[in-house]
């Protein structure tokens, strides 16, 4: 487990916020499964579930009486409070009715499964702890294991690496993220004061069980610097252009100054009532952090406001194909990548032949009570720094 292997593998979203290439900020100087139709009901049981959810709401009935010399005199107020609360009665009937056709039950937070529409080859040696599409083809990767850890320059189409950069053995790669920055410069003379405009792309990387990340060139991998952060550990990154989001393999989602690296916010990650551990690699989307959840096949979609969990990608097909095809070799899904332009999503996983362009169904069908529970959550996993 050093080396966060999944033991239960059988080998050792308004647009206008989306991730992409060009997120950017103004900086002056001077459990494996068999196949989803098992955890579907059938589309006929979701009426019968609305329906059990409407209130019993039985009719006014007054208690038979005697007379009463004062009948007459409450008759008309009577009336109107018998009207008045049928009519109430009858608004909430008609609201409960329509509520429970716009708010499906269990269907919220929304459930999504997924249609591969293109498959890319990725090196089946990488260990990939996090993926980003930067535009033109090219995916910027970050790969774990001691001594195998690197960030690389991939060729989407083809999945060959054109520019590889070792980590030193003592760091174990996890996730990163390219945030741009608009770097001005004021050129002083006699008659003028010109301007000079221009940004710098770099790429912030994060590693597992060391506050210690690295930011590099992205047009220079070898040129790279150290930063610390306060999270409790590196897993995850991703950035809306303003701020670095971060997860460390706990609920927590942090908010990062990219210019000074101290947190700035924290969100607990929660899904009905639960705590969402484990949240691994991060990409940000549509105003959304979408973030693997390690040892699952799910990907969480994350309100940054307050950590609430707005929607749920299943994706265990993904693997089980791959099983079935003899990559017997393969660990945990883990890599999202946004590219904001063509609005696709990418994801793929560690030890993965295959890197997939995914496109996103909502279920049809409801999901039975408890299911993504069991499917989507895991018990938090401790791991002790060196």
């Amino acid at each position: 487990m050093s080396e966060r292997h999944d033991p239960t593998h059988p080998g050792p979203l308004p647009p206008g916020e989306a991730s992409n290439p060009n997120h950017s900020r103004d900086f002056e100087t001077q459990i494996p499964l068999t196949s989803l139709h098992d955890y579907f009901m059938a589309s006929g049981s979701l009426h019968r579930k609305k329906a059990n959810k409407r209130p019993n709401l039985q009719p006014y009935t007054p208690m038979a009486s005697g007379p009463n010399p004062s009948s007459k005199l409450k008759s008309p107020y009577l009336i109107f409070s018998g009207l008045f609360i049928l009519s109430v009665l009858a608004f909430l009937g008609i609201s409960l009715n329509m509520q429970s056709k716009l708010i499906p039950g269990d269907l919220l937070p929304k459930i999504y499964t997924i249609e591969v529409v293109n498959e890319f080859p990725h090196d089946s040696n990488a260990f990939t702890q996090g993926i980003l599409y930067a535009g033109n083809g090219t995916i910027f990767e970050s790969t774990g294991l001691y001594g195998k850890s690197s960030v690389r320059k991939v060729n989407l189409q083809t999945g060959k690496v054109e520019v590889l950069q070792k980590l030193d053995v003592s760091y174990f790669g996890e996730g990163l993220t390219l945030l741009g920055e608009r770097i001005v410069v004021h050129l002083k003379s006699n008659n003028a004061d010109p301007v000079i405009s221009t940004f710098l792309y770099r790429l912030f990387q994060v590693t597992w069980l060391k506050n210690t990340g690295f930011i590099y060139d992205r047009n220079n991998l070898s040129k790279f610097e150290k930063f610390t952060h306060q999270m409790q550990d590196g897993w995850g990154l991703a950035t809306d252009g303003k701020v670095l989001f971060g997860s460390d393999g706990t609920s927590a989602l942090y908010l990062i100054d990219p210019q000074t690296y101290e947190g700035i916010g924290k969100r607990v990650v929660t899904f009905n009532g639960h705590e969402v551990h484990n949240l691994n690699e991060l990409e940000f989307i549509n105003r959304e952090v979408w973030a693997n959840v390690w040892q699952t096949d799910c990907i969480a979609r994350i309100s940054p406001e307050d950590g609430a969990v707005v929607g749920w990608v299943l994706m265990p097909n993904l693997r089980e194909k791959l099983l079935a095809a003899g990559n017997y070799g393969i660990d945990v899904l883990n890599g999202i990548a946004w590219d904001g332009e063509k609005k696709r999503i990418f994801v793929t996983g560690k030890l993965w032949p295959k890197l997939y362009e995914i496109k996103l169904h909502p279920a049809k069908k409801q999901i039975k009570s408890g299911v993504i529970e069991q499917l989507c959550l895991r018990m938090p996993a401790h791991f002790a720094k060196p």
